[in-house]
């Protein structure tokens, strides 16, 4: 099995911009990606980072929300971004928090939500993460990565899911999350076991918070989505068919 390690060397040599406003965390980032390997640019502004990115586009970008004076150019960064190329990752890394700016980054197309509480080594395996889905994306698919639960598909070297074969944009953390409760339909997942299968340390309102996107992301595509049942007290399962 391909460790983490190898798969963080797997990744090095591979471009990263981040967008932040304040120099101090911009240059904390970008010297910890650098020492894993990563070449990395800063933008300070959404107007630089938009010239840069015509020019040539990163492999990966790491954006906050609130750029200076411009308190959502984030989010018009993303929505540009993502009209330029519709694969690249995307990360917002904030200190925006509400569950309203989440949506809204997500539904905006970014592939992840991160807050400036995470650590850098958790930091670091999201991205990773990210670019080995990317990297999946460009292998000719194989039969043994796919999970059929009824009309749901998940590829899991891929890192994609699909819901009556229409393609359903959940974030990192959002796919193993369906992941495990899609392996073991009927069996209850409790919180504990959705963030050791995300890889993420969350509290029990943000863990709400994920299942809440999640099935708000199906039920976009099908209103009567009802396969993540809620079994109060105890976590979650998926309903098979």
């Amino acid at each position: 099995m391909t460790t983490f390690r190898a798969l963080v060397r797997s990744c090095m040599s591979h471009h990263i911009a981040i967008v932040e406003d304040e120099a101090a965390l911009a240059e904390n980032y970008r010297d910890a990606l650098r020492r894993q390997g990563f070449r990395v640019s800063v933008h300070r502004d959404r107007q630089s980072a938009s010239a840069a990115f015509l020019r040539h586009l990163p492999d990966l970008a790491i954006i906050d929300v609130g750029l200076g004076d411009d308190i959502e150019g984030g989010f018009d960064l993303c929505r540009e971004l993502r009209s330029q190329s519709p694969e690249l990752p995307i990360v917002f890394l904030t200190a925006r928090d509400s569950e309203l700016d989440i949506i809204s980054g997500l539904r905006l197309g970014a592939d992840d939500y991160l807050t400036k509480s995470i650590s850098q080594a958790h930091m670091l395996a999201r991205i990773v993460a990210l670019f080995r889905r990317v990297r999946a994306l460009r292998v000719p698919e194989l039969r043994e990565h796919v999970i059929a639960q009824g009309p749901l598909t998940l590829n899991v070297e891929r890192m994609t899911a699909h819901w009556r074969e229409q393609p359903v944009p959940l974030t990192v953390t959002e796919f193993w999350m369906v992941h495990t409760l899609a392996r073991h339909p009927g069996h209850v997942k409790n919180r504990q076991q959705l963030m050791e299968s995300a890889n993420v340390v969350l509290d029990d309102n943000t863990i709400t918070s994920h299942v809440k996107r999640i099935r708000r992301k199906f039920e976009s595509l099908d209103n009567s989505f009802s396969a993540i049942e809620t079994a109060y007290g105890m976590g979650y399962r998926w309903l098979g068919d």
